[in-house]
Order: C-alpha cells, then structure tokens, then sequence
C-alpha cells in the first residue's frame, strides 16, 4: 500500500505567491531601469527557484510510506525502514523519528491535516517509544 502525505496547500500555494511577486517585481525592474544590468536578471533567477519549488511540492508530495519504508520526497531526501524505527520524539513540531544509525525529522507543520492524521495512524502502528 502506497500513502501519500501531502503538504499543506497554504505552504505549497505561498511558494507559487512568492514566484509570480519576484517574476513581476523582475519584469518592472527590466521595463523601468534604462541601463539594465546583470542584477536585474536576479530576480527572474528567484522567481523560477520559487516557481520550481511550487511546481515540485504539487506533484511530490512531501513523505511517502510504501513496502515498508518511510521516504522524504525532495532531492536528497532520508529513507528509513519502519521495521528500523526504535524511538519516535515529538518536539517543536517535528516527529523525530530514530533507528540505531539513522535519524530523519519530520516537519509536521509542513503537512496537511489530514495527512496528518493517517501518518499518526500509521506511526502508532509500529511498536516503539514515543516521547
């Protein structure tokens, strides 16, 4: 069984705000300066790693549990066998989750509410500590 755990939309759309305020903000600073130098181009530069992350976070979402593992979704992401998992601490709104070598935190502010809910679900499943 595959589970998807989404973003929130407030977090995925507050990317896609943020582009199209740079790409405007880049395209008045081209149109209005008479001597347009490398600098201008910078904010059609941020403008694209905004809209490339909005892009990213709507197609992958954020965690992914499937054949037993636990995968964070962006590049470089952790994995970790749930059957590994010792300890699972919640502090300052992260899931920290500990096997005997590994440790991967989970931004829980970061994830819609009712994929939070079907995490919690699964996490309680497994038979490990919580703190």
């Amino acid at each position: 069984m595959k589970m998807r755990i989404q973003y929130k939309k407030k977090q995925v759309n507050l990317n896609l705000y943020l582009g199209l305020l740079w790409l405007v903000n880049g395209i008045i600073q081209t149109v209005r300066n008479e001597n347009v130098d490398l600098f201008d181009y910078f904010w059609f530069l941020i403008s694209g790693i905004y809209l490339l992350i909005y892009f990213y976070q709507k197609k992958e979402k954020y965690l992914t549990l499937e054949n037993g593992f636990i995968k964070q979704n962006w590049p470089y992401g952790k994995k970790m066998n749930l059957n590994e998992i010792k300890r699972i601490r919640h502090f300052a709104g992260e899931y920290i989750l500990k096997s005997e070598l590994k440790k991967m935190k989970i931004n829980i502010q970061l994830v819609n509410e009712e994929s939070l809910l079907e995490l919690k679900t699964e996490l309680k499943k497994l038979d490990v500590e919580w703190t």
